[in-house]
Order: C-alpha cells, then sequence, then structure tokens
C-alpha cells in the first residue's frame, strides 16, 4: 500500500512538473508571439502616411495579425492547462480563470483582425491617387483607434481577475510568495496603466512593464522549477 501510494505521488509530481512547463512555455510563447506581431504590424502604421504603406507592405501586416491570433490561442492554452491545478485550490477562480481569458483571447482576436481593414483601405486609397480625401485617413484612424482600445480592454480584463490568480498563487505557496506579490502589483499595475489609457491619461510604459516582467519571470519559474511538489 505504502509503496502504490509513493508510486502515485510520483506520478503526480510529474503531472504537475509536465503541466507547469506546458503553461510557462505557454506563457512564453504568448508573450513572444504578441511583441513581434505588434511590432510588425506598427512598424508599418507608425509611419507618416501610413496608408501609402500598408498595402505595399501587407504581407508583413499579415504576418504580424497571425502572430497575434496566436498569442490569443496560447492565452486560452494557459488557462486550460493550468485549470486542473487551480482546481483542487479553488475550482471558482480556476474557472474564473478560464473564462476571463477566453474573454481577454476574444477581444484580441478582434482587434488582431483590424489590419484586414487597412489593407484594403490602403489599396483604394493607392488606386484613388493618395488623395486629401477625408473619409480614407477617418476610416484608418478608427480601425487603428480600434486596434488601441481593444488591446487596453484585454489588458483590463486580464488585470482584474489575474489578481484572484495570483492571490490564489499566493494563497497556496503554489510558486515563492514573492513572485505571487510581484503578480498582485504588476497586474494591479497593468490594469491601472490600461484603465488611465482609456480615459486620455498615458502613463506610458511605467505601470506597464511590472506585469510584462511578471509574465516573463514566472514563465520561467514554472519551467525551472514547476509548483510546489506537496499540493494536494
Amino acid at each position: 500500500m505504502r509503496e502504490k501510494m509513493k508510486r502515485k505521488t510520483v506520478i503526480t509530481m510529474n503531472s504537475n512538473k509536465k503541466t507547469a512547463r506546458i503553461a510557462g512555455v505557454l506563457f512564453l510563447a504568448a508573450t513572444a508571439a504578441y511583441i513581434l506581431g505588434n511590432g510588425l504590424i506598427e512598424s508599418i502604421l507608425n509611419v507618416p502616411d501610413y496608408l501609402l504603406h500598408v498595402y505595399p507592405n501587407k504581407t508583413k501586416v499579415i504576418v504580424g495579425m497571425l502572430l497575434e491570433l496566436i498569442n490569443s490561442a496560447a492565452v486560452v492554452g494557459i488557462a486550460i492547462t493550468l485549470f486542473p491545478i487551480l482546481k483542487k485550490h479553488n475550482e471558482t477562480i480556476a474557472l474564473g480563470y478560464v473564462a476571463f481569458r477566453v474573454i481577454e483571447a476574444i477581444i484580441l482576436i478582434v482587434g488582431a483582425l483590424s489590419p484586414l481593414l487597412l489593407i484594403s483601405l490602403s489599396k483604394q486609397y493607392i488606386e484613388a491617387g493618395a488623395p486629401d480625401a477625408s473619409y480614407f485617413q477617418t476610416i484608418g484612424m478608427l480601425a487603428i483607434n480600434g486596434k488601441f482600445l481593444t488591446f487596453q480592454l484585454s489588458m483590463i480584463v486580464l488585470g482584474l481577475y489575474s489578481l484572484f490568480f495570483c492571490y490564489l498563487l499566493f494563497k497556496t505557496k503554489l510558486i515563492p510568495r514573492l513572485i505571487s506579490v510581484f503578480g498582485l502589483i504588476g497586474y494591479a499595475s497593468l490594469l491601472t496603466s490600461a484603465l488611465l489609457e482609456i480615459f486620455g491619461y498615458s502613463p506610458g510604459m511605467v505601470l506597464f512593464l511590472p506585469g510584462a516582467l511578471f509574465e516573463i519571470i514566472f514563465p520561467i519559474w514554472l519551467i525551472v522549477k514547476g509548483f510546489k511538489e506537496n499540493t494536494p
């Protein structure tokens, strides 16, 4: 009986380590995909008279969009992967984490698809001889502002429920409490940053960085160390 219990414990420990590593990889994949994808798109949209450049660089824009969609898929994958472990400690928070990350992913998908409108608009703009007609710029700015707004909304969703997620990590000691506290600070800052941006007050990267750093430190810990072994 004792040998059987020991074998079961080893299997559980190995399963937890595997789950932690998968979640860690998904966290890093999501971060990398979004940074690269958004960087490609922004490199086109941030140039003067961007409507002249979007269509000729449509491949770059589409690749950026696809990378942002990969980020959305990874976001959902993180929640699904962590669900069995979180459920052991608090099923309500575990279910809520899945639900809110799905909502976040849907919002991000809407934002990721907006460059498709810009590709079509840019083509029409170039074919029309780059006129001064204001409706081209108006539609273009609506698409860009829509992408900006969906990103900030997704950060509100992420920041809000990730506070519960980090609280659960802190309470259960699944990871060192210092990292959990850093996560609480990071997501509170992220939530504050997104709210300020929506209301027209840009704090820059100062409030955004702690949450971004947590989403690098936390997955690295999961990959290297995993979750605390003596979990129920």
